[in-house]
């Protein structure tokens, strides 16, 4: 890692606690909630150099490590920093967890204000629109009106066109990574396999493991190796593993232990996973997913939904991407076209799949980067 990158200015993880309560799409009210986030670089006299980060499904608000639990580095090291795309001497850097997450922010395995115990299945479903609400209430308490950005991907990008539709005022330039208006049915089934495979493990105890002090980590385990496979690409896989078998020279005829490297890889992504995740966040967080929808709430119509945004948008897809293909970014571009929207759209030729916006991609960071000196430029934020 660039030295450099450790004299970033950082926040400790910073709470906040929203007493007033907050009426979600599903009709449930929910109050309090917490809200956890970092910040990252100084806002500037008029606070117009604020840029949000919106993490994915199984992300969170450490974009920068150490991260509390695993001591890994954080989750974007490749865009965020002195001298990198979204640059800290010259941004200020908020990412949040979301509502319904297990970093801080208010979800089901905080304990209920009624009761006293954990929420488990009692926590409310959300929505996409319930994460954004509760997002904007960071930045309010930080003195933001405007955000000069909104970015993110898989997720994180779903989050980005909430915002720039719902708030379309308060953002001035947003950033869509590998993202879609709306979940196919492969990836609502995706996500119902790591679901169910959470709910058939004995130690999920219908939702209420927390307060048996037990755990689901054998489905949770495994949802997460699911969902990882849709991650990547064939070619990925196969560059990374083949059939390449593990620390063996023949097949053992047994199921104990991985004969295949990838089959080790799986196992290693799912058991380091269960060490920061919460199982029913996995439930909730994927279920808002599956429920997002850009245009339900406009008569169907995408044109409707992103009518009067103000915001400059680059929309990037990854042409390996089969979880969010680039013809769901096209779909996006072409509405904002239909009703000449600002928009700018690039497909990155990689071969690494869905995950290649958290990796190291050359054209990737010079898309983001001039795209955001030129929006800069237009905000007239003086470079540094």
């Amino acid at each position: 890692m660039d030295a450099a990158r450790h004299a970033v200015a950082v926040s400790a993880c910073d709470q906040m606690v929203i007493e007033e309560p907050l009426r979600l799409d599903s009709g449930a009210v929910l109050a309090p909630i917490t809200i956890a986030y970092k910040t990252y670089g100084r806002l500037n006299r008029d606070r117009s150099n604020a840029i949000l980060i919106c993490h994915a499904l199984t992300g969170d608000q450490y974009v920068l490590g150490p991260h509390p639990v695993t001591d890994k580095p954080g989750w974007w090291e490749t865009m965020v920093g002195p001298g990198m795309p979204l640059d800290t001497e010259r941004y200020f850097i908020i990412c949040p967890n979301v509502l319904g997450g297990c970093m801080g922010t208010t979800g089901p395995a905080h304990d209920d204000p009624i009761t006293g115990r954990p929420y488990g299945l009692t926590f409310p479903v959300i929505t996409i629109r319930d994460m954004v609400r509760v997002q904007a209430l960071v930045v309010d308490s930080l003195g933001i009106g405007d955000l000069f950005c909104v970015i993110g991907g898989s997720m994180g990008g779903m989050l980005v066109l909430e915002w720039a539709t719902t708030l379309k005022e308060r953002v001035f330039s947003a950033v869509p990574i590998a993202a879609s208006v709306r979940h196919s049915a492969q990836n609502i089934a995706f996500h119902e396999v790591g679901r169910q495979a959470i709910m058939a493990d004995p130690d999920w105890c219908g939702g209420e493991y927390q307060r048996t002090g037990r755990r689901p980590e054998r489905g949770l385990a495994v949802a997460r190796m699911a969902a990882h496979i849709t991650y990547l690409s064939e070619a990925a896989l196969h560059r990374k593993f083949g059939r390449r078998l593990q620390n063996r020279e023949q097949l053992s005829f047994a199921f104990a232990d991985p004969d295949f490297q990838v089959e080790s890889y799986l196992r290693h992504q799912g058991s380091s996973f269960v060490e920061r995740f919460d199982a029913n966040s996995y439930l909730y967080i994927s279920r808002a997913m599956d429920y997002f929808d850009l245009a339900a709430d406009h008569g169907g119509t995408l044109t409707a939904a992103l009518q009067g945004s103000r915001a400059r948008f680059c929309v990037v897809s990854f042409s390996s991407d089969w979880l969010f293909p680039t013809a769901e970014s096209r779909e996006i571009v072409r509405a904002l076209n239909a009703i000449a929207g600002n928009v700018s759209f690039v497909e990155i030729a990689s071969d690494k799949g869905h995950d290649a916006f958290l990796l190291d991609e050359p054209e990737f960071f010079a898309t983001i980067t001039g795209f955001l000196n030129g929006a800069a430029e237009h905000r007239g934020l003086a470079r540094r």
